[in-house]
């Protein structure tokens, strides 16, 4: 039965869908199968894999469970469900819907004794979408731009998670947090680091994703890292947050 990690942070351009596509390959390069969930309506991590146009997205999966959830083949251990920008309305549709919570939980119950891994990539927002990719979600990693105003509204994250354990009875948990964009060279970079660190105690992993030119090119190649530039910084860094991520789950 696969672990299912939900990717939020609700503030755009941390690296969130950087993170999900890098993360998502680097643990089926490690052998273990994965699906990737692109539940942004952005649609970003399915135009990282070259899906930008697909007759069916996980739009169809939550407002025709007929059909069931389209999966799409990245490599055999990697697989992705694809967004489109119909689920920018999807709110809306499935607001007065009854138990609208747990819609993506549902759907993807269906399908996870297929994989070990579930990756969600959340929308940078606090909606609807976002608390459905939480109640499906058993664990929580947010990844953090290393600067101060990067720690700004978090409050309102925690503050949605302890509504879902408590209101919703789910027992989703944060169990990671992980630093993007990081230069060991700029003092604020390393104040953020220790601030983190006190905010969430315990849960910051030890690497940090540096700066990384090749993790910029590589998505618009429709490529992950760890074919695009295997030997760049950004693929030695999610290697070795993969190795943590491995480590923490007991594999």
């Amino acid at each position: 039965m696969a672990k299912v990690i939900a990717l939020a942070n609700h503030k755009g351009g941390v690296g969130k869908t950087t993170s999900t596509q890098n993360i998502g390959a680097g643990l089926s390069i490690a052998g273990h199968k994965v699906l990737l969930v692109d539940f942004d309506p952005q649609a970003n991590l399915s135009d990282a894999f070259g899906y930008d146009e697909v007759e069916r997205s996980i739009y169809d999966a939550l407002t025709n469970k007929k059909n069931g959830i389209p999966v799409a083949m990245v490599t055999e251990n990697l697989h992705i469900v694809p967004a489109d920008l119909d689920l920018s309305v999807a709110e809306i549709e499935l607001s007065g819907r009854t138990g609208r919570e747990f819609i993506l939980h549902e759907a993807l119950e269906t399908i996870k004794d297929q994989y070990d891994f579930i990756l969600i990539d959340c929308p940078p927002s606090l909606g609807l979408l976002t608390i459905n990719a939480l109640t499906a979600a058993d664990e929580v990693y947010i990844p953090l731009d290393s600067q101060y105003f990067s720690m700004k509204g978090l409050d309102k994250l925690m503050f949605v998670i302890n509504q879902i354990r408590g209101r919703l009875k789910q027992n989703v948990e944060i169990n990671g947090v992980f630093l993007t964009r990081f230069d060991s060279r700029v003092v604020v970079n390393r104040n953020v680091a220790e601030m983190v660190d006190n905010n969430f105690p315990g849960k910051l992993f030890k690497t940090r994703i540096r700066r990384n030119i090749a993790l910029v090119e590589a998505p618009i190649e429709d490529m992950h890292i760890f074919d695009y530039a295997p030997e760049s910084n950004g693929a030695k860094d999610y290697k070795l947050l993969v190795d943590e991520i491995l480590k923490l789950q007991g594999k």
